[in-house]
């Protein structure tokens, strides 16, 4: 019982940034008809897909979370930096950034 009332809390509170990107920027994007949110702290982003997709529906998901990350930011995903903590995850990945202008 505390399990399920602890998911739901937590369901209810929406996409939140690992601890160590407290304090970034929030924004939410919507790509591909997926809908993001994006924590940029600096020159490194975390995309965090929302809602849930089958297998074959998260093909696209990596192209559409470092494009997110270009819409909220205003920069650049430096090619090959995307990292998840799961290999193969398309719920949360992070992204290093070229904010030059």
């Amino acid at each position: 019982m505390r399990l399920v009332l602890a998911i739901l809390l937590l369901a209810a509170c929406g996409a939140s940034p690992a601890p160590d990107m407290f304090g970034s920027v929030r924004s939410e994007v919507t790509r591909g008809g997926m809908d993001f949110v994006v924590f940029q702290q600096g020159s490194e982003v975390e995309v965090v897909r929302m809602g849930y997709l089958s297998r074959p529906q998260r093909r696209p998901v990596p192209v559409l979370m470092a494009e997110a990350a270009e819409v909220a930011t205003g920069c650049r995903v430096i090619a090959n930096s995307m990292t998840t903590k799961i290999p193969g995850d398309t719920g949360v990945a992070r992204f290093a950034l070229d904010c030059r202008t």
